[in-house]
């Protein structure tokens, strides 16, 4: 299982960024996919979750302003975020739990900064 993340950089506060996660090994139509995010010296967080069934949910830091979806047939999933703030500043890997095992991709690096 791999799960390539990308689509991160450097932001001002208030705006967007649409991340990417390509999966490789699982089919994204029938598994639960998770975005979580960890910052410097602070635990890793789950962001935005994303049924088979296309049910989402998300935490109460970024709920009303981060969107997570996906695409069947390019088997990725993705994570638009809008009204970025400082504290969202932080490694977002993607997730998925796969035969019982946990399986996190490398991440990509938000920077919220003016």
């Amino acid at each position: 299982v791999q799960l390539q993340a990308s689509g991160g950089g450097l932001v001002q506060p208030g705006g967007s960024l649409r991340l990417s996660c390509r999966a490789y090994g699982i089919v994204v139509r029938i598994n639960t996919m998770d975005w979580y995010r960890q910052a410097p010296g602070k635990q890793r967080e789950l962001v935005a979750s994303i049924t088979s069934g296309g049910r989402t949910n998300y935490s109460d830091s970024v709920n009303g302003r981060f969107a997570i979806s996906k695409d069947n047939a390019k088997n990725t999933v993705y994570l638009q975020m809008n009204s970025l703030k400082p504290e969202d500043t932080a490694v977002y890997l993607c997730h998925v739990v796969w035969h019982g095992r946990k399986y996190f991709g490398r991440g990509t690096q938000v920077t919220v900064s003016s």
